[in-house]
């Protein structure tokens, strides 16, 4: 049964991703809707090799050696999970370290890590508390009310978290880069996080001032990891920054919605756990 189990619940996973498609209209819901489809579909893989672990080899089997090759798939993809997890955050943490090495200089009230380069860069680069990073070409370059957009974009990637969040998301892709869409998805979050700090950008200053400066930087590249850097300027396709410039200039295009119950499509996850109390 436990074969069954994963079998089945890999043809879940990969059947979402198949048959859905990455939401590309504006909307409250298109964060949440992203999110499910990015979410789900891995969950569902990583708590059913859980409860596959869990419950261990034995069992009511239709093979005597079905239990032990669900048990080592399911045990060595947990594993393969704790080594990406520890491989990712040692990237991070190296990553990190580099920043800190940088020189300080304050602006704004504001304490920034500067690079020693002529391009223009701006980034919120850590965990849970990121160091806030730009090169001194930035800051030569921007004027004053220029500065101060990116700086208030760049408080918003501090404001939701977005280095945390998304070390984890970025965990999740690595994972799963195997099912249907997942860079894609992953682009659509990435370009989504982008709205959102710049929604929030605009609620404390203009917007227009907020699209000058995103023109004047964002045909600049990132340094570091996506999954531990929040840029101002990391989505540099076309058509990307024809949608950050419209949603700032239409002011009441909502991008994201951050209710709680929104995320009770989590419990579907926990599905194959409710296996384990039932195991003989």
């Amino acid at each position: 049964m436990h074969l069954i189990l994963l079998l089945g619940i890999l043809g879940v996973a990969w059947g979402v991703r198949w048959t859905s498609s990455v939401p590309s209209v504006s909307g409250a819901d298109r964060w949440q809707r992203t999110m499910t489809l990015f979410l789900l579909p891995p969950l569902l893989v990583i708590t059913s090799a859980i409860a596959i672990v869990w419950m261990g080899p034995h069992g009511q089997m239709v093979w005597d050696w079905e239990g032990w090759i669900s048990y080592g798939i399911a045990a060595s993809f947990i594993g393969f999970a704790i080594v990406q997890l520890l491989y990712l955050a040692w990237k991070g943490h190296q990553t990190l370290q580099q920043v800190r090495a940088q020189p300080i200089t304050q602006r704004n009230d504001q304490t920034i890590r500067v690079l020693d380069s002529s391009t223009l860069y701006s980034a919120q680069i850590g965990f849970w508390k990121p160091e806030l990073v730009m090169s001194q070409g930035l800051l030569d370059t921007l004027s004053i009310s220029h500065f101060e957009a990116v700086l208030a974009h760049e408080q918003a990637h501090y404001h939701y978290r977005d280095t945390f969040c998304f070390f984890w998301f970025g965990w999740v892709r690595h994972l799963t880069t195997w099912l249907p869409q997942t860079e894609e998805i992953w682009q659509e979050l990435l370009l989504l996080r982008e709205l959102r700090a710049d929604r929030w950008a605009s609620t404390r200053m203009d917007s227009l001032l907020l699209a000058e400066a995103l023109l004047l930087v964002i045909e600049q590249s990132s340094f570091f990891p996506e999954t531990v850097c929040a840029a101002f300027n990391n989505m540099v396709a076309p058509n990307h920054l024809a949608q950050r410039i419209e949603a700032l200039l239409d002011e009441a295009e909502p991008t994201h919605e951050d209710s709680l119950g929104a995320w009770f499509w989590l419990l579907w996850a926990a599905l194959p756990l409710l296996a384990i109390p039932f195991h003989h």
